[in-house]
């Protein structure tokens, strides 16, 4: 496969997996290709409520995949990277057949990607994965970020910026407009203490 072929094809699996997480597995917050301080770029990764966070790395080829295996943060046998890893659950995607379920790490899960959609192959284990630490990279990815969004909307600040809709029920008599509803009534999993 070429280069351009080869990131073509890792480009349409990215989009895929940000597509599964948003709407199949329902993630509230999702990020894709952005650098953490482990030096981890997780080609997806995605929040559900309680900080659950679920990462897709996407591989097009077999020679990618197990290079993978030998990242410190993928790799027990490296010394202290691999309690930095992120994700409570973790899926490798890639097109049928590219990965035997009997090389996944433990408690990995496998997606197939093709013209007909996203199918789970082998479901990741129940046990979170993730450790205290790599809480902390996700916090840290997540900050980062912010910051970056934060830049982009001077002069005003975040918070200004999350309160645009009590300005638009200020300036609509104190109604809101008509398809907006209050900040109680969002359905963002992020502010109700569920997992689903």
């Amino acid at each position: 496969m070429g280069t351009t072929s080869g990131a073509r094809q890792h480009t349409q699996l990215v989009a895929a997996a940000v597509d599964w997480l948003r709407r199949s597995y329902r993630c509230g917050v999702v990020l894709s290709e952005q650098y953490c301080a482990t030096g981890e770029v997780p080609d997806a990764i995605g929040w559900k409520a309680m900080c659950h966070s679920v990462v897709i790395e996407c591989k097009t080829s077999r020679a990618d995949f197990l290079a993978d295996a030998k990242k410190p943060f993928r790799n027990p046998r490296r010394g202290s990277g691999k309690e930095e890893g992120l994700g409570c659950e973790r899926f490798y995607m890639a097109p049928p057949g590219l990965i035997v379920p009997e090389e996944l790490p433990p408690g990995w899960g496998l997606l197939e990607y093709s013209r007909h959609g996203v199918r789970v192959v082998v479901k990741p284990g129940k046990k979170s994965l993730r450790t205290e630490a790599g809480l902390c990279k996700e916090m840290n990815l997540l900050l980062a970020s912010l910051h970056r969004v934060e830049l982009r909307i001077e002069p005003q600040t975040i918070t200004e910026f999350l309160k645009w809709k009590n300005r638009l029920a200020d300036y609509n008599g104190g109604a809101l407009p008509a398809g907006l509803v209050a900040l109680e009534q969002e359905d963002n999993p992020h502010l109700h203490p569920r997992i689903g």
